[in-house]
């Protein structure tokens, strides 16, 4: 039997992703070309590179073609999979574009994006479909998007030197990026980070994205909204930002995480937080 899949509300996503993209907007109005073409996190990729792949997504998703690259990009070192190809397809077919004529084709593209999402029907959004998270609603699939926008847009901000004010930082779309990632969490613990039978592992975050992201693990591990009054047999403590960089593979200071409890199972979640294709 399939299992039911995630109904989100249109109007909470929706907002958080539309904020992204206006967040992204402000980010890059008025950079300089050498600013565009600045590092990011990414080995291999630019500001430039990473709103190329933003836009090549968000064409895809419009119904645009991928198109064919210059050279083949499975053998580049930073590709490893079908979906790091069609990315690099995109990025390469935008590379020779300015900063500015980027900017101009991210600002029309989700544009148009908006106005389709927007005019999308509550079944429509609710409908089942194959997701980068398996079979899942439309509206999950979106806020996939949302927490990769997100995530990119943090990478920008990591490239120019600036990073997510507090303010910034409590705005719904990080609320939503930070669902997304805590919806994983069940198999970060479990399937990768291997915790016991029996365990329950606290995340804590602070800062402006605090929160505790409870995981019970009792035959299979699964997120809950509390132990029923137990205690965490082991228990991260972690600023939430930093949190999200771990998750998506951007930052390795573990360092940054405080253990407590069963530090063995809580070392081995801690490495294995990336879980990012």
């Amino acid at each position: 039997m399939p299992r039911p899949v995630t109904a989100l509300d249109k109007s909470d996503v929706l907002s958080g992703l539309f904020g992204t993209w206006d967040s992204l907007d402000r980010l890059l109005t008025g950079l300089s070309e050498d600013e565009w073409r600045s590092p990011t996190p990414l080995p291999g990729w630019s500001v430039h590179t990473v709103v190329a792949h933003i836009v090549g997504t968000e064409s895809m998703l419009h119904g645009l073609s991928t198109p064919d690259a210059d050279i083949d990009v499975s053998t580049l070192n930073h590709v490893r999979n079908d979906v790091g190809i069609a990315n690099e397809c995109w990025v390469r077919h935008l590379g020779e574009q300015s900063g500015a004529e980027l900017h101009d084709r991210f600002r029309s593209l989700t544009a148009d994006r908006r106005k389709r999402l927007t005019d999308m029907s509550v079944d429509d959004w609710n409908a089942p479909m194959v997701t980068p998270v398996g079979p899942e609603s439309f509206g999950r699939f979106m806020r996939v998007r949302l927490f990769d926008c997100w995530m990119h847009e943090q990478d920008i901000r990591d490239a120019l030197n600036r990073p997510s004010s507090g303010a910034e930082l409590s705005q719904p779309q990080a609320r939503l990026a930070v669902d997304e990632i805590a919806a994983t969490m069940g198999y970060v613990v479990g399937k990768l980070g291997k915790a016991p039978e029996g365990s329950r592992v606290a995340v804590e975050l602070t800062g402006p994205l605090a929160r505790t992201i409870r995981v019970a693990v009792d035959g299979r591990a699964q997120v809950v909204d509390d132990f029923d009054g137990s205690d965490a047999t082991s228990t991260l403590s972690v600023d939430g930002l930093l949190f999200t960089r771990l998750a998506g593979g951007r930052s390795d200071n573990s360092a940054g995480v405080e253990l407590r409890g069963d530090t063995e199972a809580g070392s081995r979640i801690v490495e294995h937080l990336n879980f990012v294709i």
